[in-house]
């Protein structure tokens, strides 16, 4: 199975669409591309394994494997990317700005549902990013 993520950033922020079958499953956003610096920037283009993950802090969630100089990058609920985001995505239902959004839980648990409907077992799930740049 294979999501793909399609972003534009912006200064303030990143907003973007994920798809599955190039049908629309949510809106993302994300801290804005500061040269993949911890903690302040969205992570780089690429193709990484994604996994269904459990945490305390997030509950059911989901993690990105082996992106490149970072660790720990997650797609979890958050609705403003410059409060509740360090680096990592944020599924949400509408964009209301940039880096900004609504019913970010609720939009996770349409991605899970998404994953484990379409998901043989034992098969990995992959999500490509690709990028384009506002210049706003």
């Amino acid at each position: 199975m294979d999501l793909f993520l399609h972003r534009t950033h912006f200064r303030a922020g990143t907003n973007g669409v994920l798809f599955h079958r190039h049908l629309f499953i949510c809106f993302t956003i994300e801290l804005p591309w500061l040269a993949n610096r911890r903690g302040e920037s969205c992570i780089p283009d690429g193709v990484y394994e994604i996994e269904p993950f459990y945490s305390v802090r997030f509950g059911n969630h989901i993690r990105l494997k082996e992106v490149a100089d970072r660790t720990g990058i997650l797609i979890h609920p958050a609705n403003d990317a410059s409060k509740e985001l360090r680096g990592c995505i944020a599924p949400v239902t509408q964009l209301t700005g940039i880096g900004k959004g609504l019913d970010s839980r609720r939009a996770l648990e349409k991605v899970l549902l998404k994953m484990e409907a379409a998901r043989n077992p034992g098969q990995a799930v992959f999500l490509t990013i690709s990028s384009e740049h506002s210049g706003r």
